[in-house]
């Protein structure tokens, strides 16, 4: 069963609006639709295991103060942008509450082994037949 889904309050965002760069002529000089999405993480209550791989996967969207900032500039209209913006920290926040299972140990099987060390000795003879004959 997946883990129940993050609750983001509204105080723990803030959205600011910068002008954007690429395609779009006149109206991406004169409107700023690019968006700033900034979370604190401090405000989510986050499980302690959550909150350590949220930081791994936020990298340098992550600042010192523990806020996860997020740029979305691929649309050409500010309410895109944050529904882009939003839902790209709903993923990173999905992705990490989801915990690899732990790895076990295994052995390789002796007929492996054995199987392995025939493949070996086999192209040991291959490349030994590629050799210069030997003129003693």
């Amino acid at each position: 069963m997946p883990p129940d889904p993050i609750i983001v309050p509204d105080t723990a965002l803030e959205e600011r609006f910068l002008a954007a760069t690429g395609p779009g002529g006149q109206n991406v000089n004169k409107v700023a639709t690019a968006v700033q999405l900034r979370c604190d993480t401090a405000m989510l209550a986050l499980p302690e295991a959550v909150a350590e791989r949220l930081k791994t996967l936020a990298g340098s969207r992550m600042n010192a103060r523990g806020e996860i900032i997020l740029t979305a500039r691929a649309h050409r209209s500010q309410e895109a942008n944050r529904i882009a913006a939003r839902a790209r920290l709903a993923e990173l926040l999905a992705r990490a509450q989801h915990r690899d299972p732990p790895r076990r140990k295994t052995r390789p099987s002796r007929a492996a082994k054995a199987k392995r060390v025939d493949a070996k000795v086999q192209r040991k003879a291959v490349k030994a037949g590629r050799a210069r004959p030997d003129l003693d």
